[in-house]
């Protein structure tokens, strides 16, 4: 509990946390606003269709750009630690590393799922007031593409501190974090022969599959199964980043 404790006042000390937060609201939700007044135009004036207005639509931004600020604000926890040293004394006061980490990584998770919450709820509500739309929650897979956000961030801010504690600098472990979803995974599709592969198996496209957006692939398992893959995939992540800081120095 004192970890915990100790964790919440440097977080709070700073004001990345907030900035990223507030970012990913206000990205998220006012995504989800030009989305519902897109799709408001163009069934008024008849002129043609954006498709299906669904909850996996109003949770478009949540996904792609809140996302993001979530793996920074993450990421950042760490890294800034790295950065002026300051996880040398945390360590000194607390020998035993994996108690950090493990305490940074549950707090975060805890603030992300929070953020996570806000988002999706807010992004529905807007989205739907501007459409003049209204979405069930109990309809189909509604519910799971709504609270998927909260579980999705809380799983992306482990991964973050997991990324974070083994490359140790912010611009590194942001770079990866950020370019692993917009861009590798997008790449290895292209491969001839074996891209379909890794579109099935790469983690955040089981992780889009889960929140209402396939894409277009045909996944091994149902939505819940991609989550399982994609939260076992942070598994090892986070597994492998506990393992090294206990190995090296601070």
């Amino acid at each position: 509990m004192s970890v915990l404790n100790a964790e919440r006042i440097k977080l709070t000390s700073t004001k990345s946390p907030i900035w990223c937060s507030l970012i990913a609201v206000v990205v998220s939700v006012g995504f989800a606003a030009i989305l519902a007044w897109g799709y408001s135009e163009l069934e008024s004036s008849g002129e043609g269709s954006m498709g299906e207005f669904s909850v996996a639509s109003t949770q478009a931004g949540a996904g792609a750009f809140g996302s993001m600020l979530v793996m920074i604000m993450a990421a950042l926890a760490v890294t800034t630690e790295y950065r002026f040293s300051v996880i040398r004394t945390t360590f000194q006061a607390v020998p035993r590393r994996t108690h950090v980490i493990g305490g940074k990584a549950l707090l975060l998770a805890a603030i992300a799922a929070v953020l996570g919450l806000v988002v999706a709820l807010l992004s529905l509500f807007v989205a739907q007031a501007i459409s003049g739309e209204s979405l069930s929650i109990g309809d189909g897979s509604n519910a799971r593409e709504l609270f998927g956000i909260p579980i999705y961030y809380a799983l992306l801010a482990v991964l973050a501190v997991g990324v974070g504690t083994l490359i140790r600098q912010s611009a590194g472990a942001i770079s990866l974090l950020l370019l692993w979803p917009l861009v590798i995974e997008s790449l290895l599709t292209l491969i001839p022969k074996v891209g379909k592969y890794f579109a099935e198996f790469g983690p955040f496209n089981n992780m889009s599959y889960f929140l209402g957006q396939d894409g277009g692939v045909d996944f091994y398992w149902g939505p819940w199964g991609a989550l399982l893959y994609f939260a076992a995939f942070v598994a090892i992540v986070f597994g492998a980043s506990l393992f090294v800081v206990n190995k090296r120095d601070a």
